[in-house]
């Protein structure tokens, strides 16, 4: 629900509540990753995408733009030849490391669990 140009907190489960547009972008695997990689710092766009392996340059420059948009990073442009752009979270974009950090650790403690289970699954399909 938005008022004065503020959301507010509604129900999740509403098709219509902004929370959702925000859960839709920070589980996004590029944007979960992208802010996994800049918790160490800035990095410049093929430090990110060598970091991150196998997303495609306009991908990552999509997310990048929407992060930025976002409030959750800066891109700070260096006027040198060739321009040097590099990325950085912002204090908001820096909170989302402990979250997406969790989440990542749940993942790493329960893959052999869940491709157990998908094993398990497509075998009785």
């Amino acid at each position: 629900m938005v008022t004065n140009g503020t959301y507010e907190r509604g129900d999740l489960f509403d098709p219509n509540c902004g929370t959702r547009l925000i859960l839709d972008r920070i589980g996004d695997k590029w944007t979960a990753l992208a802010v996994l990689r800049l918790q160490h710092g800035p990095l410049r766009f093929t430090e990110l995408r060598d970091g991150i392996g196998s997303v495609a340059p306009k991908v990552l420059t999509q997310t990048l733009r929407r992060l930025e948009r976002d409030g959750l990073l800066t891109r700070e442009v260096f006027a040198e030849v060739p321009p040097r752009v590099v990325y950085d979270l912002t204090p908001m974009g820096r909170s989302l490391i402990g979250p997406l950090t969790a989440v990542s650790d749940w993942a790493e403690e329960h893959i052999n669990a869940i491709t157990t289970a998908q094993g398990q699954y497509d075998a009785g399909s």
